[in-house]
């Protein structure tokens, strides 16, 4: 009998609050504009050496094993050089680098760190670059694989990449 009594003053205070309440009228959405009047999308900058400029693509594994791949991600290979890319402009760390990845190939290594840094609040050029170099004709032929460094080894600023067996010294 209680729940119903309060049922019924429920009811009759809902009532009353809603008595004088009106809908509101129909919102009006505003036209879509045409194609025609949209802004052309914005052309894609060129990075040194002429690659148009992408998502930096991290984590790539595509010549590696999966066993290898996740020891890479886990910074349990042997870093046998390292290079740090850290006060440079972006032409001359692109320079360095491409020549770094060469010498390191050339001498027989296969596990390098790169060190781009963070940049400041995480937005780092040389972070954001360095990834879309790898993509490059110039770079590819000498990558296998590249990760994310562990904290240990510089993080977000830093890179793991696995370099292809040279091919004057497949023994190695």
């Amino acid at each position: 009998m209680a729940k119903l009594a309060r049922a019924n003053s429920d009811a009759t205070l809902w009532h009353q609050a809603t008595q004088d309440v009106k809908p509101l009228a129909p919102h009006k959405q505003p036209a879509a504009k045409p194609l025609a009047e949209l802004p052309p999308p914005m052309p894609r900058t060129p990075s040194p050496g002429g690659a148009p400029s992408q998502a930096p693509t991290l984590n790539r594994f595509a010549g590696i094993d999966r066993a290898n791949a996740e020891r890479l991600k886990r910074g349990q290979h042997k870093i046998e050089a390292r290079l740090d890319l850290h006060g440079m402009t972006q032409d001359e760390a692109h320079r360095v680098l491409l020549g770094f990845i060469r010498a390191a190939r050339a001498a027989g290594k296969r596990c390098v760190l790169v060190i781009t840094g963070r940049g400041r609040l995480g937005g780092g050029v040389l972070k954001a670059a360095v990834p879309r170099w790898f993509d490059e004709a110039d770079f590819r032929p000498h990558l296998l694989a590249v990760a994310s460094a562990q904290p240990r080894d510089g993080g977000a600023g830093a890179l793991y990449v696995m370099l292809r067996r040279n091919a004057t010294n497949p023994d190695r």
